[in-house]
């Protein structure tokens, strides 16, 4: 994996490009809207970067997270979760998308149940201190990068962590890495 001289934030939710937005300007951030640009452009900015943060809205779990999501509401055909999950760790090995440091979750209390238990069960119980709550606004969002703590990265084994999503059960996700951190 590529070493980056930024500390690299998704801001994900209903209204994270509004917020990124409203980052811009702000000393130290380099804030990225997606729009248009492909998972790669916004990859290519990012490694370009030389801000303290490089906070965006292209998340690289997107695919994963929304056929995750799809399997467990049983909304998704068979075979989704296991192609989303090919084709982000293909874009991953390739360097086309890139893991942030820090995800920003904007109002996850309004979130549908399978999707909160995504970012706040799957994507927390992986490396906890990496998934942030935060309230959907420029002003929180620029509150909580200030207090960004250091944790657990994301799991060493990338590959069999993406692969076993679909044995990760909602209800259930980050219990057992919760678990085995408090031995």
């Amino acid at each position: 994996m590529r070493r980056l001289r930024s500390t690299v934030v998704v801001v994900a939710g209903e209204r994270a490009a509004e917020t990124v937005a409203g980052l811009d300007g702000l000393h130290n951030v380099r804030a990225v809207r997606r729009g248009e640009r492909t998972p790669a452009e916004i990859t290519d900015v990012v490694v370009r970067a030389s801000a303290t943060y490089v906070v965006h809205d292209a998340d690289p779990l997107a695919e994963v997270g929304e056929a995750w999501t799809a399997f467990f509401d049983e909304a998704a055909p068979a075979g989704a979760l296991e192609v989303a999950i090919e084709s982000t760790l293909a874009a991953l090995r390739a360097e086309r998308l890139i893991l942030p440091d820090y995800y920003v979750v904007l109002d996850p209390d309004d979130l549908p149940e399978t999707r909160r238990h995504w970012w706040l069960g799957v994507l927390a119980g992986a490396a906890p201190a990496r998934v942030v709550p935060s309230p959907a606004s420029a002003a929180a969002v620029t509150h909580t990068l200030g207090g960004l703590a250091a944790g657990r990265w994301w799991p060493a084994d990338l590959e069999g962590w993406l692969r076993g999503l679909p044995r990760t059960i909602p209800d259930r996700a980050g219990l057992a890495a919760g678990s085995a951190a408090g031995r």
